[in-house]
């Protein structure tokens, strides 16, 4: 890849001047994305490298979404050997990729039926229209026909930037701009069952929620809390919907972060790592919920793609194995063991370690009481070490499956010194 170009066009020496220039600037005002006149050309493993040849650990999995990480062999493969068939036909006619995925995520949920889409946001908004459906035929010769329209998502949650997915979406800086929004969406605290009673109705058609906030700053519903909302979602006849985009496939140790809880929603929503990098999102239905999905009502002109459902097959093969959860595991309580370490020795710097329910997960959140900005440049700069962030004070760990407990010092290292020498 190169950034010079020629005669006819304007010549850019940095990345930095072409995204200025070319891109809409929805994720950075100045056009620098991580170094200046930096890009990645490659990855392998948990590791990047840019055009200069400087490896840097990918502690940050592209936001959760490269769980095997970096051109694992067996899904670079898949990819290839995709390439070679059939990459799309509509879905007017099978294909067998996508049948074989369906297959294997129901064979591995409590689900009966899935519906393929190209993301997150999607799978939020097909989630959505199917609960309002559901909701509608329910209530169908009752005093609630069209009425039974509302939906409880809570404070901290995040679902995505399409129309209904971002009405579910408690971020007001994201919402304000596009306001008016679809009306009957209320907000409740996170993990306060009393304020989620005070809100549902007979008129809630669902309720949408993250087993554990992601952007909300990496926060896991209590052990009763899910429970508790399953039984007062049975009590209003409301869907319980669980958005596991970010939280699900692998990331907690089990497959779905709600196995913890022991707890089945009507619908489950995944996306982020299905495909290890390549878009996809799925929407998860119970029985009762596909019934009333009819031809027509809704669709999506690239879901079930064969090319990318045949990469998701090997993904979802080696995430589901016990040998490939039981390393998560093992690197998830490691993890936990050496972030509670570091905050112990540092708790004017930490307020809390946040650790998922099992305390198992590559997935925890570390809030300071300062903004970790400086640290994740500092981490970039100086480290070679991709770090992100979960709100303003959070660091965010979300690292492709496959690291080692080498990788974990080499993080929880950078973070001392960063408290050491001020950073932070």
């Amino acid at each position: 890849m190169s950034f010079s170009s020629n005669a006819e066009t304007r010549t850019f020496s940095k990345p930095q001047d072409y995204d200025r220039k070319y891109l809409v600037h929805t994720y950075n005002a100045d056009g620098i994305r991580g170094k200046e006149d930096t890009f990645f050309t490659h990855g392998e493993g948990q590791y990047l490298f840019d055009q200069n040849g400087q490896k840097y650990l990918d502690f940050c999995a592209g936001i959760a979404v490269t769980g095997l990480g970096h051109n694992d062999p067996d899904w670079q493969a898949a990819l290839l050997q995709g390439a070679k068939e059939i990459c799309h036909t509509s879905n007017l006619f099978h294909t067998q990729a996508p049948l074989e995925l369906a297959k294997m995520l129901i064979d591995h949920s409590s689900f009966d039926k899935v519906f393929f889409c190209n993301s997150g946001t999607e799978a939020n908004e097909g989630a959505y229209k199917f609960a309002r459906l559901y909701a509608n035929m329910k209530a169908k010769g009752t005093a609630l026909e069209g009425q039974k329209m509302e939906f409880i998502s809570f404070k901290g949650g995040f679902h995505g930037r399409t129309a209904a997915a971002l009405t579910l979406t408690y971020k007001p800086a994201i919402r304000e701009a596009f306001m008016p929004l679809i009306p009957g969406v209320r907000y409740a605290e996170y993990n306060d069952i009393d304020h989620v009673r005070s809100l549902i109705s007979k008129k809630t058609a669902g309720v949408i929620i993250e087993p554990i906030q992601g952007e909300g700053g990496v926060v896991p519903a209590n052990a009763s809390f899910l429970k508790e909302l399953r039984a007062l979602c049975d009590e209003n006849d409301a869907l319980l919907i669980a958005d596991e985009v970010q939280c699900g496939l692998g990331r907690t140790g089990k497959l779905f972060a709600h196995e913890w809880y022991e707890v089945a929603p009507d619908i489950m929503t995944l996306a982020k790592p299905l495909a290890g990098g390549l878009p996809i999102g799925a929407v998860l239905v119970r029985d009762h919920v596909a019934d009333v999905v009819t031809p027509g009502l809704h669709g999506t002109t690239f879901g079930g793609n064969p090319l990318i459902c045949k990469v998701a097959e090997v993904v979802l093969k080696k995430i589901k194995s016990t040998e490939f959860l039981a390393n998560v595991q093992a690197r998830g309580a490691y993890l936990a063991q050496r972030l509670e370490a570091l905050q112990a020795k540092f708790p004017d710097k930490i307020t809390e370690v946040r650790v998922p329910l099992g305390r198992q997960a590559l997935f925890m959140g570390v809030e300071c009481k300062n903004p970790v900005n400086p640290l994740t440049k500092f981490a970039l700069m100086e480290k070679n070490l991709l770090l992100i962030s979960a709100g303003e004070k959070t660091i965010r760990l979300c690292p492709p499956l496959i690291v080692t407990e080498k990788d974990i010092d080499w993080v929880v290292n950078t973070i001392e010194e960063a408290f050491i020498n001020d950073i932070l």
